[in-house]
């Protein structure tokens, strides 16, 4: 790709109380191969106690930055909120605990010029492979990777650490959903409200973002406990647009799940790391009962 024909991106960040994760992410963006005139950067602090404006002044000079503040309600409205202020045709997102490669945006870009009406997401990796917690959950998405975008041009998940709009088709279906206001299911409501309105989206495996989510047993729990809560708050919002129900996946999807750790994982006993899949479909559908005994309707 020829810079000239580079497209202007706006990167959006939210953060919310992890000021030195988002040191390591700015770092990154200042080391992305990409000319400095077409990104821009748009950290959107969500209510955080640490006030950030001398950590993003750091980096004036480095990097054409913004810092947004709102209240907090959450991931997904904070990205919403700095979408609603970027100047980029496309609008590339990703978490404070992530650090882009150099080719981040040159590889999205790519994809555009061929493709400027897909949404494009890209290979996420885990940057604490001694962190056994943190392999698994890791694991988990890849593999979920491998079974929902085995065909690159006909992709149907990506997280939001990773993951690029066409500004314009991105507002017109109206962004993230804010109606759950943790980190839990928002983008795969959203990857599938994409493609409902008849978009597509591909998986570019070479935009690489290392994820350095470091976890313990007990906010190892947490996280799939809450995205079992918010898988119900996915499907309830599916079926208020008419659409099907979420299908129940078959029998082989969990066996293959089971026997991913002993070819993928690094850095971690293969069968801890199994184990520990384990977990995270019991807390998930934990969360999922819990929620949904709750009677909470979004």
């Amino acid at each position: 790709m020829k810079m000239t024909d580079a497209q202007n991106f706006s990167i959006v960040i939210p953060t919310y109380n992890r000021p030195e994760q988002l040191v390591v992410c700015l770092q990154a963006c200042a080391r992305l191969d990409y000319p400095r005139d077409r990104f821009e950067v748009i950290v959107v602090d969500d209510g955080g106690v640490t006030p950030l404006d001398e950590l993003v002044a750091r980096f004036h000079g480095m990097l054409t930055l913004k810092l947004l503040r709102q209240e907090n309600t959450g991931p997904a409205a904070a990205r919403n909120r700095g979408a609603s202020e970027a100047a980029g045709e496309f609008l590339a997102f990703t978490d404070d605990d992530c650090a882009p490669a150099p080719n981040w945006l040159q590889a999205f870009s790519t994809q555009f010029v061929a493709s400027p009406d897909c949404a494009v997401g890209g290979q996420t990796l885990n940057a604490l492979t001694h962190n056994c917690y943190s392999t698994a959950s890791q694991l988990l998405i890849s593999y979920l990777f491998s079974y929902y975008n085995a065909v690159p041009h006909a992709a149907r998940f990506f997280p939001s650490s990773n993951l690029a709009f066409p500004a314009k088709g991105f507002r017109a279906i109206g962004g993230f959903d804010v109606t759950y206001p943790r980190a839990a299911a928002e983008d795969r409501e959203l990857c599938d409200r994409w493609l409902s309105h008849g978009y597509r989206m591909i998986y570019a495996a070479e935009a690489i973002v290392f994820h350095a989510h470091d976890l313990t047993f007990r906010t190892f729990l947490r996280q799939h406990f809450h995205y079992g809560q918010g898988a119900l708050c996915f499907r309830q919002v599916r079926a208020r647009r008419g659409q099907d129900r979420v299908k129940v996946e078959p029998p082989a999807f969990y066996f293959n799940m089971l026997r991913y750790p002993f070819v993928s994982a690094r850095g971690c006993n293969a069968l801890i790391v199994m184990l520990l899949l384990v977990v995270t479909q019991v807390a998930n559908a934990a969360g999922f009962f819990w929620e949904r005994a709750r009677g909470r309707v979004v």
